[in-house]
C-alpha cells in the first residue's frame, strides 16, 4: 500500500510484505547476501533465520558497485561474486528456499534494468515474481525515476521499498511515500551500513518525521546489532527492526568452518534480535493495524 501524509491509500494490493510486519509485530527483518561463501550455504543460512525468528529477510543480489554499503557488507559482496554468484544462480536459490518469512531482494538498478535482452525492468520483475520474492529494495533508484519499476511490481504483486534518510523531508519525502510500499526503511544515521555500538538519535528524529504517514510500517536498519538496539528502537515507535550487518560479520566469522556453526549463530542472533524487539514493545497496546478516514 502506497501513503501520503493524509492517510490516504494510493493504490492498494494484497501485501506479503506488510502482513508479516503487522501479524508478527514488532517484526525483525534480516539480510543476508546471496552466495556468501556460497548459494548452498546461504540455503543454511536463510532457513536458520528463518527458524530464529526473522518475519521478513533481505537477500542481497551481489552487485560490484555496492555504493550504500559499508566495509562489512561490501566484503560479503565480494566474496560472492568471487563464488560466481549470478543473478540466475539467486533466482534458483531463491526458488529452493523453505521458510515461513516472506523474502525480499536487495540489489542495485543496473542488476534490475540489465537482467532481460535489452534495458527493461520487466524480466527481472517477472522472475522474481515467479521464484516467489514478494519485495525488491533498490537503495539507488530515485522515487522521482521509480515508475517503470513501480509499474512492473504492481503488475506482479510485488512490493517496492524505498529507504528514508536522516535528511529527508518537505518534496522529497512525499515523493518516496508516494511510491512505497512494504515498509517504508527508516535510515538509522548518515553514512553507509554497518554494526555500530549504540542507536543514533537520528533513528528517533527520522521515526518522528514519518508519524504522519500511519498507514505503512516503520521499520529501521543501519547500525543495528543487539537485541538492547531492536528494544530501544521499538520504543521509539518503529514497527520493525532491520539487521545486515551484525548477521553478515556472522557468516564471515564462522563461513569457514562449514554451515551448521555460522546457521546456529544465526539462528541464535535472530532470536535475541526478536526477542529484543519483543521487550521494547512491552506495553503491548500499540494497535499494529492502521486507521484511515
Amino acid at each position: 500500500m502506497r501513503a501520503d501524509g493524509n492517510g490516504d491509500e494510493r493504490g492498494s494490493t494484497d501485501s506479503d510484505v506488510e502482513a508479516a510486519i503487522r501479524e508478527n509485530h514488532p517484526a525483525l527483518i534480516t539480510y543476508v547476501c546471496a552466495g556468501d561463501p556460497s548459494l548452498e550455504a546461504t540455503k543454511e543460512y536463510v532457513e536458520a533465520l528463518d527458524r530464529g525468528g526473522a518475519d521478513l529477510i533481505e537477500l542481497g543480489l551481489p552487485f560490484s558497485e555496492p555504493i550504500a554499503e559499508g566495509p562489512t557488507i561490501q566484503a560479503s559482496i565480494n566474496r560472492a561474486l568471487a563464488a560466481g554468484t549470478t543473478p540466475e544462480g539467486f533466482f534458483e536459490l531463491v526458488d529452493r528456499l523453505e521458510t515461513d518469512a516472506p523474502l525480499l531482494v536487495m540489489t542495485y538498478y543496473n542488476m534490475v534494468l540489465q537482467y532481460g535482452p535489452a534495458a527493461d525492468v520487466r524480466p527481472f520483475v517477472e522472475r522474481a515474481a515467479e521464484v516467489g520474492l514478494s519485495g525488491i529494495i533498490v537503495p539507488d533508484l530515485p522515487a522521482e525515476e521509480a515508475d517503470p519499476l513501480r509499474d512492473a511490481c504492481d503488475a506482479h504483486g510485488l512490493d517496492l521499498v524505498f529507504i528514508v534518510a536522516p535528511t529527508t523531508e518537505g518534496d522529497r519525502l512525499e515523493a518516496i511515500m508516494s511510491q512505497a510500499s512494504g515498509f517504508v526503511y527508516v535510515q538509522a544515521r548518515l553514512g553507509t551500513t554497518g554494526a555500530r555500538a549504540d542507536v543514533s538519535s537520528a533513528t528517533h528524529d527520522g521515526l518522528a518525521r514519518l508519524a504522519a504517514y500511519d498507514d505503512i510500517p516503520r521499520a529501521v536498519g543501519f547500525g543495528v546489532s543487539e537485541g538492547d538496539h531492536a528494544a530501544e528502537i521499538v520504543e521509539a515507535g518503529a514497527d520493525g527492526v532491520i539487521v545486515g550487518s551484525a548477521l553478515v560479520d556472522i557468516v564471515a566469522e564462522h563461513g569457514a568452518d562449514g554451515d551448521a556453526p555460522a546457521a546456529d549463530a544465526l539462528e541464535a542472533k535472530a532470536r535475541e534480535l526478536k526477542d529484543g524487539a519483543v521487550r521494547g514493545d512491552a506495553d503491548g497496546d500499540r494497535a499494529p493495524e492502521p486507521e484511515h478516514p
